[in-house]
């Protein structure tokens, strides 16, 4: 589960890379594109730009380079031409990439125009809380840290925590041990070592954890309904404390500045 120190570069590398693909987004006007649209941008960006690899694409048989979440999606919603963005959404857009043999993992979820206080301040706590879990990384910390710290920000600002879906090892493999879950006691789980990488990505509801998969045997929505918000990064677990590999250019470490 371990990364040498080399390997860790290539992985900062590739997540410097993904963070470009975010800013492109950024510079972008959202609203009035659909979800297919912005996934042929992202690609052209990833292939034609960054000379690098949608890791997505062709993972578990999924044919697109994202996934696009909308409002009471979850997770894993999938691009579509039809599915347009409009005012007051709010859309969570998972990349990952892949450079010199190594992928990096990102979602950033974005406020679409005058989007409401309610959803606004979901976005936000959800942005805190992956936070929290990424200061709560260092040598000697537990997996059950990580998850102590997401779930008590969650709970204070009254919401509810997704147990179906969980952050994940990374390196040469997009999904590798260990599971990071974003629950849990403090003191508990495995150990956290130097070089270890993994992802952190809460997934915050309004209503209850409770979640449903869609026909298309992607989407997974709220239960209730509900709004659904989502950030992730790429960690790595440094001789001190942590790393951030996916980190934004518009970022300040320890996540108060700005959620979208």
């Amino acid at each position: 589960m371990t990364k040498t120190p080399a390997e860790v570069e290539l992985m900062a590398e590739a997540g410097r890379l993904l963070a470009q693909v975010f800013a492109h987004l950024d510079s972008l006007t959202l609203a009035g594109m659909s979800t297919l649209e912005i996934n042929d941008r992202v690609e052209a960006f990833i292939v034609d730009e960054l000379k690098a690899r949608p890791a997505s694409r062709g993972q578990y048989d999924y044919g697109f380079v994202l996934n696009s979440s909308i409002n009471a999606v979850v997770c894993h919603g999938v691009p579509s031409a039809d599915e347009v963005l409009r005012d007051g959404d709010i859309v969570n857009l998972d990349i990952t990439l892949e450079k010199d043999g190594f992928i990096a993992d990102s979602s950033k979820t974005y406020l679409i125009g005058a989007v409401s206080p309610a959803a606004r301040r979901l976005v936000q706590t959800t942005y805190e809380a992956m936070w929290r879990g990424i200061l709560a990384v260092k040598p000697g910390a537990r997996l059950g840290d990580i998850g102590h710290a997401i779930e008590r920000h969650a709970r204070r600002a009254g919401y509810s925590i997704v147990r179906e879906y969980c952050g994940h090892g990374i390196g040469r493999e997009m999904h590798e041990a260990p599971q990071v879950l974003h629950f849990g006691k403090p003191g508990t789980g495995l150990v956290l070592k130097e070089g270890m990488t993994f992802t952190i990505e809460p997934m915050l509801n309004q209503g209850r954890r409770m979640v449903e998969t869609l026909d298309d045997g992607w989407t997974v929505v709220t239960a209730d309904g509900k709004l659904s918000a989502q950030f992730e990064h790429t960690v790595a677990v440094t001789r001190d404390g942590v790393r951030v590999l996916t980190l934004r250019p518009d970022e300040v470490r320890g996540g108060m500045r700005r959620a979208a």
